[in-house]
């Protein structure tokens, strides 16, 4: 049996050539770069490894290196940089010039890979990491396997993995399309497709919180919880992402994904053991158990103007590149049940939105109130404990419980234990992109979502999804930039006789 102690110390990185597809985009340059950058510097990449930035723009080696010099500079956790280890990094740093359709410059990429195996002995290993447009997946990995760049072999030496950015498609059938498509040229277990919440420390901690602390687990159910409050709030709005809000909206690019993944770890079952397929097949229970969705259960709005840190900001439909008349929301809020023994009658409410008061994702578990018989001050009834687990922006956990005041009377007062990874282990914690392509070089898949979880999630929504497309843009919701969300967010606890926390 895999035990968690195993997990984490038998963990050694293979030699591997890592290719970057879509090298020249923000997301390379603000988080993987960076991230390759400190997994070296923690002394967790191999001391045989080569990355490969591949993009159609012309660009030297050089040009390439000293743009990842600075993208590192800027956005790497650890400054200043670290000038020795550059001058071994850039050396295994290289670009590959090429268009995604272009059949051609794949077979000088397997040439160049070659030679770069001789030269680092990286034995053949591969990763390719698409941090494109998903509209190029299926054809980059077409055309890797045409170029014989994706092995065939199962469990065998060398290996090829392709790590996947979101969004996995925009509704239940386009995932499915999609995955179709990718099966044509990978197998299953050589697709990674990532999350990088899953990557926080705190999600991460979610199942040593969970499973190896029988003071909560033994909690973790119908007969002590109440509800669950899970809210993801982001003080900006779209920027210059209008064109990509527009066919997107929150419910596809935070929902759908991150929540989803979230909310799957947080009710699932203990898994037989701590493999990536035992952990994925609880998850998979989880989505499996959830009601479908019923338009009353679901709120959609969109952010109007108003005052964030005291300054005036536009309306969502006043944004670059946006619909005057758009539909798309920005905001959501919802209800979902778990049909299974452990969470029947425990409701699961959800809201996410842009443009909120401030920054923060973290999930609520509020615990049902003990018999008002000796203490019933309001303080106690309309308190209840609520353990809060805090994914960003500061990384903690805090348990709200009941004391009494110093003195005479038995007044009551909330008081909460606070547990903060920075200060508590002195130490900021690695950004979720460099777990998750440590964990790919590993071949671990366990904080990588499966077609099960991403399709299940799509079947649960793309109802809502179609329903929302035939509606007219009135029947949308608005709430002033700058609050937690429209009233008819509030009214969807209230009818249940609960209020949404304050945060």
């Amino acid at each position: 049996m895999n035990t968690l102690h195993e997990k984490t110390q038998k963990r050694f990185t293979e030699p591997c050539i890592i290719t970057i597809f879509g090298a020249t985009g923000d997301l390379t340059a603000r988080k993987l770069i960076p991230a390759i950058y400190e997994l070296l510097k923690e002394g967790l990449l191999p001391s045989q490894f080569v990355c490969i930035g591949f993009a159609r723009r012309v660009k030297t080696d050089q040009e390439f290196r000293q743009e990842m010099r600075l993208a590192i500079q800027e956005f790497s956790r650890s400054k200043p940089l670290d000038q020795e280890l550059w001058a071994h990094f850039e050396n295994h740093l290289f670009y590959h010039e090429a268009a995604f359709p272009e059949l051609e410059g794949y077979h000088r990429l397997k040439k160049t890979l070659q030679e770069l195996d001789i030269k680092f002995g990286t034995k053949g290993n591969r990763i390719f990491y698409l941090a494109t447009p998903p509209s190029y997946f299926p054809l980059i990995c077409d055309n890797l396997k045409k170029s014989d760049l994706i092995y065939d072999e199962d469990d065998a030496s060398p290996w090829s993995r392709v790590i996947i950015e979101k969004p996995f498609g925009h509704d239940f059938p386009s995932a499915s399309n999609l995955q179709k498509s990718l099966l044509l040229s990978l197998k299953e277990d050589q697709i990674y497709r990532i999350d990088h919440w899953l990557g926080k420390e705190t999600v991460q901690n979610l199942l040593v919180f969970r499973f190896a602390n029988s003071i909560f687990e033994s909690l973790w159910n119908n007969r002590y919880i109440d509800h669950i409050q899970v809210t993801v709030a982001e003080d900006l709005g779209i920027g210059t992402r209008g064109l990509f809000w527009e066919e997107t909206g929150l419910l596809r690019d935070i929902v759908q994904n991150h929540v989803m993944q979230l909310l799957s770890l947080i009710a699932m079952e203990p898994p037989v053991t701590l493999d990536a397929e035992a952990i994925r097949n609880e998850k998979v229970k989880v989505l499996q158990a959830m009601r479908p969705l019923t338009p009353e259960n679901i709120i959609r709005a969109q952010y109007a103007s108003g005052i964030i840190h005291e300054q005036e900001v536009l309306s969502y439909r006043e944004e670059k590149s946006v619909d005057p008349l758009s539909s798309v929301e920005t905001y959501c809020a919802l209800k979902l049940h778990i049909d299974n023994w452990r969470w029947a009658d425990v409701p699961f409410y959800i809201r996410a939105g842009k443009r909120l008061p401030k920054k923060t994702t973290e999930v609520a578990i509020i615990f049902k109130n003990p018999p008002s018989i000796l203490f019933q001050q309001d303080a106690a009834k309309n308190s209840p404990n609520v353990l809060v687990l805090r994914i960003q922006p500061d990384e903690s956990i805090s348990l709200k419980m009941h004391c009494k005041v110093p003195g005479l009377t038995h007044a009551l007062q909330p008081v909460k234990m606070d547990f903060k990874y920075g200060s508590y282990f002195g130490m900021t914690p690695p950004e979720a992109y460099e777990r998750l392509i440590y964990d790919a070089i590993m071949g671990d898949s366990t904080l990588f979502a499966s077609q099960d979880e991403v399709l299940l999630s799509w079947k649960l929504f793309s109802p809502v999804l179609d329903l929302w497309k035939e509606q007219k843009s009135d029947a949308l919701f608005t709430y002033p930039a700058g609050s937690w969300g429209p009233k008819e967010a509030d009214d969807l606890l209230e009818r249940d006789g609960k209020k949404w926390r304050v945060v």
